[in-house]
């Protein structure tokens, strides 16, 4: 392997995948936001539904006729089954951000492990070894499934390229 690059273009690679990870992981931060906010949205709706439903007089019920309905029952289950869907909306979102956040810190692992390696590899004196220790890593950490639009360099050593996981953004 004459031709092979030295250990410094594997620095170099090693510090891009960590920089493109970093953003990745910003990106789902935002996204998380968002779905944040809607949830802090939707509970502040729910309170003001809860309380506009709380308001106001009982009327008591009818003793000249118990089979009539009592007045704001229909709106008060009305404002029961909203509640109810309400509440399952916040808690899918919820579960939703909890997703996000368990990514994040994957993706945050990753990268932090290539930062790592970056400056492990700083001490390598030659391309091979360079390129058998960041191969290593990607096989070890699964890599490739963090990088479906980009292909790693387990990937291309493995030949390889066209396995990439395209499923990875679906969560998003």
């Amino acid at each position: 392997m004459e031709d092979s690059p030295g250990p410094q273009a594997f620095v170099e690679y090693c510090r891009t995948q960590a920089a493109l990870l970093s953003g990745r992981v910003q990106q789902m931060g935002e996204a998380a936001d968002e779905l944040l906010d809607e949830v802090d949205e939707e509970l502040d709706a729910l309170r003001g539904d809860l309380d506009d439903a709380t308001e106001g007089t009982a009327t008591p019920p009818s003793t000249d006729d118990p089979d009539r309905p009592e007045p704001g029952a229909g709106e008060a289950a009305d404002a029961a089954d909203a509640a109810e869907s309400a509440v399952s909306t916040v808690e899918r979102k919820q579960t939703l951000v909890e997703a996000k956040q368990a990514r994040m810190h994957a993706f945050n692992d990753l990268a932090g492990g290539y930062a790592d390696l970056a400056e492990a590899l700083d001490d390598v004196e030659d391309g091979a070894t360079a390129l058998e220790r960041v191969v290593a890593f990607e096989v070890d950490h699964d890599a490739p499934a963090y990088f479906p639009d980009r292909e790693t360099l387990a990937e291309t050593v493995a030949g390889d390229g066209d396995g990439r996981a395209d499923d990875a953004d679906a969560e998003e």
